[in-house]
Formats: structure tokens, sequence, C-alpha cells
């Protein structure tokens, strides 16, 4: 679950606040072990899912770097080459 993790830090056009929670909640599915928590957890889950996703936009807004900021099509493009050399195409 948690390669589905994607880097949003130092991004042009920065992460929107969709991706951070989606990473939000593959933490959380992570950690909880719940693909779909039952209705007894469901309002535990999505509490930490808000609460990941809060503390994931500070440290994204609070990180500095010197590098040049990834273009998001570049790494896309790697990414699909990486996978074709893996799984072929």
């Amino acid at each position: 679950m948690c390669r589905n993790i994607k880097t949003l830090f130092n991004f042009d056009p920065p992460a929107t606040d969709e991706e951070i929670e989606a990473a939000a909640v593959q933490f959380v599915r992570k950690l909880s072990g719940f693909n779909k928590p039952s209705k007894a957890n469901e309002e535990a889950f999505h509490r930490a899912v808000m609460e990941v996703a809060a503390s994931a936009k500070t440290l994204l807004d609070t990180l500095v770097t010197n590098a040049e900021p990834r273009d998001r099509e570049v790494e896309a493009e790697r990414a699909r080459a990486r996978n074709a050399r893996r799984f072929g195409s």
C-alpha cells in the first residue's frame, strides 16, 4: 500500500490538497490495516486522515530546498519508463 504514496515536495506546481489527502489516506490505511474501516472505526479513521493530512501540509509548507522544482510531466514519464522496463509494455 505505501508504495502508492508519491513524493509531494519540490514540484512545480506544488502538491494539491487532494494529493496530500490521498497520501494521508494511504498512510492511515497502512497503519490501521483497514482498506475501508467498519462503522465503529469510521470516525477515528477519518479523524486520523485529517490529522495526518494537516501535518503533511505543514511539513510541505515549511520544508526548504535550493534545488530546482521538479516537473510533474518529466517525473511521470520517468515512472512510465521504469514501469515499462519492469513489467514490459
